[in-house]
């Protein structure tokens, strides 16, 4: 909608060269005539018209249409109050006069994005359906995920043990122009500095002992998908430097080869460890860290996004009843209540967990207070909290506690609690495995 005929042709003229169907109204009532008998996919209104403004436009739409039609605001006034008002009465996003051809594509593309999202099936990361979740921490993280996906972008995805950060990879990968092709997740924590090479960049037969036969590596197998490099700050870092040149030049070198191999993949990266901080105690490379981090995403942990957590409780109900053939039609209010009030320090995969062995214990159709585990109560002394250094070595009467609690400190990074606990990390992934903790 646009009072300025010639600038409202020269619209409609550029939508129609870009594939898109247009409609032009230069008044307020011809607009409404439109929009009652139409169905539209975005409307663009200048904020001001000779009957009326976008604004009052916009109102009715939402109030008396009750549509969720994405709208944007365009204004030779840039007025940054106006542009508050209209954000907060609905409006996707606004444009200030003259119109950047580039910036309206971009916003047009996001806002048909954003309304496709209203109608679509709930996102299917790796085949599995999984819970989006409407707390704002999620819609603005997903906001961040619709802005970067289509790019080339290397993206760092920061978030605590549990929070779910290889479903948002996977997201992003789904989303990327890169979604035809495979995704392969790393886990770099389990990548030794004489195994990583062979794993990454693949090996020539006879290049070492064990090397019976040629291998691709990741980087090979990839070629036009996605490479996901879960825990990154356990990267050895002797390997780091072999890594950024895969990245900047896009070339790898299998272990035993004098020939570079071209590789056309997207980095995406995870970690739950302050890689700043691994930099300045000369861990990690910062021009690496650079390189991976030419986006960053935040995933909040569960206590942040509590709005989120019946909708959470009773998709995993959903799921445990599916694998466990069992049929728990929900949970009862004070049992509810009772895990809300939990730190969830393991986030999703904590609460996963103890779903599961709720439904697998629940006798009757709903999960009631005698099916939860007890709970241990915040800041065991000298065990969860330990005061100094010492404190955090193990003893055999408490070692499922303290390894918890050393991961929960370690932001659940299995190379730091293992420092903390003094053992080696292999003895950390085996007592994991002994007392049942998450690996």
């Amino acid at each position: 909608m646009e009072d300025d005929a010639s600038f409202g042709l020269m619209i409609q003229t550029w939508l129609k060269k870009n594939g898109y169907e247009a409609v032009l109204a230069s008044r307020f009532e011809q607009a409404k005539a439109e929009i009652s008998t139409k169905a539209f996919d975005l409307i663009l209104t200048d904020l001001r018209l000779p009957d009326g403004d976008g604004i009052i436009l916009m109102t009715w739409v939402r109030e008396t249409l009750k549509s969720k039609v994405p709208i944007i605001v365009m204004t030779g006034y840039a007025e940054v109050q106006t542009a508050v008002s209209a954000m907060k009465l609905g409006a996707f996003d606004y444009l200030k006069k003259p119109i950047n051809p580039s910036v309206l594509e971009e916003k047009i593309a996001a806002a048909l994005a954003s309304n496709e999202e209203e109608t679509a099936e709930p996102f299917i990361p790796g085949n599995k359906q999984w819970v989006r979740g409407n707390s704002p921490a999620m819609q603005r993280l997903y906001k961040h995920v619709e802005l970067v996906a289509p790019t080339k972008f290397s993206v760092l995805i920061l978030g605590e043990s549990g929070t779910g950060k290889e479903y948002i990879a996977r997201m992003i990968h789904e989303l990327s122009q890169y979604k035809d092709g495979p995704f392969i997740p790393v886990d770099c924590g389990s990548l030794s500095k004489e195994l990583a090479p062979s794993e990454l960049f693949g090996h020539l037969k006879g290049s070492f002992t064990s090397a019976i036969a040629d291998k691709k590596g990741v980087f090979e197998q990839a070629r036009g998908g996605t490479v996901f490099l879960d825990e990154v700050g356990n990267l050895p870092y002797e390997v780091q430097m072999q890594l950024l040149r895969a990245l900047q030049e896009q070339k790898v070198r299998p272990v035993g080869s004098a020939t570079d191999i071209n590789v056309d993949v997207r980095i995406l990266a995870a970690t739950n460890e302050n890689l700043e901080q691994a930099i300045e105690e000369g861990r990690f490379r910062q021009d690496l860290f650079h390189r991976i981090n030419e986006f960053a995403i935040e995933v909040p942990p569960l206590r942040d996004r509590l709005e989120d957590f019946d909708e959470l409780t009773v998709f995993f109900i959903h799921q445990a009843n599916e694998e466990l053939g069992k049929n728990v039609k929900g949970i009862t209010d004070d049992a509810l209540q009772r895990m809300k009030e939990q730190r969830w320090n393991g986030n999703l995969r904590e609460l996963r967990n103890v779903v599961r062995r709720c439904v697998l214990f629940a006798e009757s159709e709903n999960i009631e207070m005698d099916d939860l585990p007890v709970f241990s109560p915040p800041n065991k002394k000298n065990i969860i909290t330990p005061a100094a250094e010492d404190d955090w070595a193990l003893r055999p009467e408490h070692e499922k506690e303290q390894i918890e609690a050393a991961l929960q400190k370690a932001r659940g990074n299995k190379t730091v609690a293992a420092k903390l606990l003094k053992i080696d990390r292999k003895t950390l992934y085996n007592k994991m495995h002994l007392y049942g903790i998450e690996l």
